[in-house]
């Protein structure tokens, strides 16, 4: 019998079997069979690693170091992360099905680049100093909030964890952090690796697990903890709220999309069409920004029409591990499963894809679909694009603002003063104009209504991550 690898948990400094030794199985979607064994932890787990990020908070010297010191061993773990990027990229690959390709390309980098960035921005960002006309000064300082539970999805499994855990270990908190079930291989690696560049035992801590009545309901209830972000499914995160609310812990969500994408009749197609493309078919669609609702304007709809389903045929769909697959499969049977339900019930007319072989979903483009249908409402998270033309652009704000989420949007267009009216008429929490995906880490990151509560990025990471204290003196005795 092959052995396969295992995944422990990493807390205080060690990785670590759960207490009953209890394991699961991480299952390879391509392949669909088990490739490794996970630790499976329970309240006892998460009860061991909140104690060790509590003590390495309270007693030990990470929150107590300069910007310098500590920056210097994030940028070090960064280093590391680029020297181990095929490593980290199979992990995420086998564990969701993700092309190896972009894992190696993308989101190792992008990890690596999240850690940097954090890691300067608390070094050189500026607090107010507050000059007072009553003979004080004030200034403000921004301290360390604690213990940080940060919960990732699985979609984006190391790139994902790394937003949450660079800001926070930056800020200099101490963390848990609980990957999704699905993808756990990478958050070991990660963890060993901070582990290998110097950051303390306790500083950075990986509970493995599920979530409800489990290691993550252990989690985010315990009031050692002083805050939680979260990423996932928006009833998720009314959930953790919830508990989170018991005990006046401080919550992060980004949750869940229906990103709408305009395309105007005095876009670039060329640009429309590859942006669109990308937008809704990058990671099989398993994207909370995912454009996912197109509308066209009419008089160029059949034109873009053409050449959306051209690209969309064209795109390659195979082994994950295949440098030239752009299309993997869903990343479990129970997402496959839920996916096909929409794809076989689907409203409307199919131009393209369909269902494909094992837990593949090829790329899905859906016309006629009605306003009020599943399809169109509702969050896939897969490969499916809804395209629906309209006449003005007054009607197309209004339909793309016609959803419960608001995390994102795109417009399409050559006309300057358009795409500044349009943008700043979209209910979402990120419009691109004529692009996708591009990111400025120092913007907030985060979404309207359904789509979550709060934001992320530079200084509104900051803000959640420490605790703001102003303080005055009297300069004038």
């Amino acid at each position: 019998m092959v052995s396969r690898p295992f995944f422990g948990h990493i807390i205080d400094g060690e990785e670590v079997e759960s207490a009953d030794g209890a394991r699961f199985d991480s299952i390879d979607p391509w392949t669909r069979e088990p490739w490794a064994e996970v630790a499976l932890g329970g309240a006892a787990e998460a009860d061991r690693a909140v104690t060790a990020a509590r003590r390495a908070f309270d007693e030990g010297p990470w929150p107590r170091m300069g910007f310098a010191e500590r920056g210097a061993l994030i940028h070090r773990l960064a280093d590391l992360i680029e020297a181990h990027a095929a490593e980290l990229a199979l992990a995420d690959s086998r564990d969701m099905g993700k092309p190896v390709a972009d894992a190696k390309g993308k989101d190792v980098p992008r990890t690596a680049q999240n850690f940097r960035f954090f890691a300067d921005h608390a070094r050189l960002a500026m607090a107010e100093t507050l000059p007072m006309d009553t003979g004080h000064h004030a200034y403000t300082r921004y301290e360390p909030a604690g213990v940080v539970a940060a919960i990732a999805p699985w979609n984006f499994p190391l790139m994902l964890e790394s937003w949450k855990v660079a800001p926070a270990l930056a800020w200099g908190n101490t963390v848990v952090l609980k990957p999704a079930e699905d993808s756990p291989a990478s958050a070991t690696i990660l963890a060993r690796l901070a582990l290998e560049a110097g950051i303390p035992p306790g500083v950075f801590n990986v509970l493995h697990g599920y979530g409800p009545e489990s290691a993550g309901a252990a989690l985010t209830t315990d009031p050692r903890v002083d805050r939680i972000t979260f990423t996932g499914e928006s009833g998720t995160g009314r959930i953790i709220t919830g508990e989170a609310a018991k005990n006046l812990t401080p919550v992060s969500l980004e949750l869940g999309g229906k990103g709408a994408n305009l395309v105007f009749a005095d876009a670039d197609l060329d640009i429309a069409v590859d942006w669109s493309i990308k937008a809704i078919f990058t990671n099989a669609g398993q994207v909370c920004l995912a454009g996912s609702r197109l509308y066209v304007e009419r008089t160029v709809l059949e034109e873009f029409l053409d050449r959306f389903v051209a690209a969309a045929e064209k795109l390659v769909i195979g082994d994950p591990r295949d440098p030239a697959t752009q299309i993997g499969p869903l990343a479990s049977q129970t997402h496959y499963e839920k996916v096909r339900g929409y794809v076989e019930n689907a409203a409307g007319k199919m131009l393209t894809g369909g269902l494909g072989d094992g837990w593949v979903v090829k790329p899905t483009v859906i016309v006629d679909a009605p306003a009020d249908s599943a399809v169109q409402c509702e969050e896939i998270f897969g490969p499916v694009v809804t395209v629906t033309p309209f006449d003005t652009e007054a009607e197309a704000v209004a339909a793309a603002n016609d959803s419960p989420y608001g995390l994102n949007a795109m417009v399409f267009t050559e006309n300057l003063s358009r795409a500044h009216r349009v943008a700043a008429q979209l209910r979402a929490g990120t419009i691109w104009t004529n692009c996708f995906f591009i990111r400025d880490l120092r913007a907030p990151f985060g979404g309207f209504a359904d789509s979550g509560w709060g934001r992320e990025g530079g200084n509104f990471s900051r803000e959640f991550f420490t605790e703001p204290k102003a303080v005055v003196m009297a300069i004038a005795t």
